[in-house]
């Protein structure tokens, strides 16, 4: 009998894996050619993403959500949100960043207000912060040195670089906690993150770090080095989500993506990785030497 509950564990991770597997590399392929292009292209995708987010979110934090009430979400809620994001991306286009900023910052506060006579006004303000800002980080990181497209764009190079690293340390922090399993890293947070996935996406993320380095043109330990924190900042990014939904109660923001749940389930470890490579680059210029 334990032989066949070890092999039906077995059966599933490795279903649960191809799932997850077949999603992931559906985004990427609908992903990789609006990032390599940059531009217009990859600010559509940023804002198709960011809005399908932003009402995973309004939908998730809402008292008055159709989940649980029945009736629809109002759409003032999002439709605030949606719009300081696509204002930001207009303004970051034009590389008027302090102007897509301060446009985040309007819709923040914005939605606040608009919240404030239903109830959950800190979920609403807090909620255009955690989503806008991380998109318009990723948009900064692709238009970083020219913003050119092709493979010798220095934009294009950072931001595959840290989705290189997210990607991997997630992936093997999955295998590995599912193979070694031993202690719980977060059990109040997340029950299923185990210390053994932990340090296998820290390790083999970091190894991703150097191939990644090695492609792209400067040293494999100053690529690992760099993969470090970018780990660590997806590790607590994926924390803080998780930490958010047993708040709220939910087990996903959404069911867009089989194996994944929502967008936002899926980018939470890119979003928070992509602020702290953003700021990275703000205070040292020169960190990465593309």
């Amino acid at each position: 009998m334990g032989e066949e509950v070890t092999n039906t564990g077995e059966s599933r991770r490795f279903k649960t894996l191809g799932v997850r597997m077949v999603s992931g590399f559906t985004l990427m392929f609908i992903c990789g050619f609006p990032i390599y292009f940059g531009g217009l292209a990859m600010a559509a995708l940023i804002a198709v993403f960011g809005m399908i987010m932003v009402w995973e979110w309004v939908r998730m934090t809402d008292n008055a959500s159709a989940q649980t009430t029945g009736r629809n979400i109002p759409f003032l809620s999002i439709g605030v949100v949606w719009l300081g994001l696509l204002i930001a991306l207009w303004f970051g286009l034009r590389g008027q960043w302090q102007m897509a900023i301060l446009a985040i910052f309007v819709a923040s506060i914005v939605s606040f207000i608009e919240k404030q006579r239903r109830g959950g006004a800190l979920w609403a303000g807090f909620g255009a912060l955690y989503i806008l800002l991380p998109c318009l980080a990723l948009l900064w990181l692709r238009e970083q040195g020219d913003g050119e497209a092709g493979l010798h764009s220095s934009g294009l190079a950072k931001l595959v670089f840290v989705m290189v690293i997210v990607i991997a340390a997630d992936t093997f922090a999955y295998l590995g906690g599912s193979t070694f399993k031993g202690p719980k890293f977060a059990p109040k947070i997340s029950p299923n993150k185990t210390w053994s996935g932990f340090l296998s996406g820290l390790i083999l993320g970091g190894m991703f770090g150097m191939g990644a380095a090695h492609i792209i043109g400067f040293s494999p330990v100053h690529g690992f080095f760099l993969a470090i924190p970018i780990i660590l900042a997806s590790v607590l990014g994926d924390l803080f989500e998780s930490a958010i939904k047993r708040t709220l109660d939910v087990k996903d923001a959404g069911g867009l993506i089989p194996g994944h749940g929502g967008i936002l389930d899926r980018l939470d470890s890119l979003m928070l990785a992509a602020i702290v490579a953003s700021l990275a680059l703000l205070i040292w210029p020169g960190l990465w030497p593309v």
